[in-house]
């Protein structure tokens, strides 16, 4: 038999799943944070390059899996995550006081990355196991399942993984119907605190008190954010620098590569964690509500996706999958700009690293696969 090879039908078979809205709001977000980059670290294109043809990769082969494929996979990726976070516990590498590293051999992963994607996955599947039957014990389950993974990443420390860890179950259990009943007492328990850290810094920032369930690093963050000053050389170094960045740029910016507080090296990690500084002095506040638009469409188009997907795991996957981009983008907007203490966590698809970006790339495959299944339901 003879086989021959048309590009054009290899190419539209290729592009078929990729959603063409979602893919030119990312491929926007992306073009406008290879910009950034070319001029907060020039010295890490050939990497950055690398990391983004690895998550686009990732991105489409997802987007060709089947939602089927993808509801087998939840409880397997689970449970390989949690004994991976354990394995972690037991034999990790620690590297600047934190272990979160794992050698297989061929390499060294970081395993609390995992669970981002499997644990919305796994709380998906479980509440659509237990669809049409939901009771308080089953919302009991789900934020037992929730707090295994988040303990241990937690214990390594790694305050910025467990969040956004958090927050993907955290979405999923509450779009699966949580009664407000539960959720308001919550949430005023957690604004009283805020509040009472506010009023009461002065006493309980002192050095020697211990703050329950936060080492004494996490502690000064927060310390520092509430009062930067206190701490202008350490801690509170880089919320400084960063907000004389963000304010520095005005209206218009100064302009590319023209930014003095990156360029000088007075700003840390403006590769990583601060690269809107970088975003903010060079192009303003035009440039920052230019990026804030691409991510309002993002969230608005894959949150179009989970209203008409086709079954209670798409759905929940996809609202957490939506909900933990914004996540994202809040908390790094936060951190920048001095109303959150600095836990790590990247600008979504702007920022240089690989493991966040290939991460954040498969939730966008999965949106896509969710919103194929769904056209090709209609056709049917």
């Amino acid at each position: 038999m003879h086989f021959q090879f048309d590009p054009a039908r290899w190419l539209r078979h290729l592009f078929a799943p990729i959603d063409p809205w979602l893919w030119g709001i990312l491929i926007s977000i992306l073009g406008g944070g290879f910009i950034v980059m070319l001029s907060a670290s020039p010295e890490r294109l050939n990497a950055h390059l690398i990391n983004l043809a690895a998550a686009l990769i990732v991105m489409v082969v997802v987007a060709h899996t089947r939602m089927q494929r993808l509801h087998s996979l939840a409880l397997p990726l689970y449970v390989v995550g949690v004994l991976l976070l354990v394995a972690v516990e037991l034999f990790g590498e620690t590297s600047k006081g934190a272990t979160r590293w794992l050698n297989i051999g061929i390499a060294r992963i970081q395993p609390s990355e995992l669970m981002k994607i499997a644990m919305p996955l796994m709380l998906a599947w479980y509440f659509q196991k237990r669809e049409g039957s939901l009771k308080v014990r089953d919302f009991l389950v789900a934020t037992a399942l929730l707090a295994i993974p988040v303990g241990l990443i937690a214990k390594q420390p790694d305050l910025g993984t467990a969040l956004l860890v958090v927050g993907a179950g955290v979405f999923v259990i509450f779009f699966a119907g949580l009664s407000w009943k539960l959720i308001v007492p919550v949430t005023v328990l957690g604004v009283s605190a805020i509040v009472a850290v506010i009023i009461y810094q002065g006493p309980i920032c002192e050095h020697g008190v211990e703050w329950p369930g936060l080492r004494e690093y996490q502690k000064h963050r927060v310390c520092t954010l509430l009062d930067p000053s206190s701490d202008p050389l350490g801690k509170g170094f880089h919320t400084i620098q960063s907000t004389i960045a963000v304010g520095s740029g005005g209206v218009t910016g100064k302009g590319w590569r023209e930014g003095t507080q990156a360029h000088l090296d007075f700003l840390p990690e403006r590769h990583t964690d601060f690269i809107l500084a970088v975003l903010s002095e060079e192009f303003g506040l035009l440039g920052v509500i230019a990026l804030l638009v691409l991510y309002a469409m993002l969230i608005a188009r894959s949150l179009a996706i989970a209203a008409n997907a086709p079954n209670l795991f798409a759905r929940l996957l996809a609202g957490a999958i939506t909900m933990t981009f914004f996540t994202y983008a809040f908390v790094n907007m936060g951190m920048v700009s001095g109303i959150l203490p600095v836990v790590g966590v990247p600008l979504p698809f702007v920022s240089y690293g690989g493991t966040a970006l290939v991460t954040l790339c498969l939730g966008v495959g999965m949106l896509m696969s969710i919103s194929r299944n769904r056209r090709h339901g209609r056709r049917q």
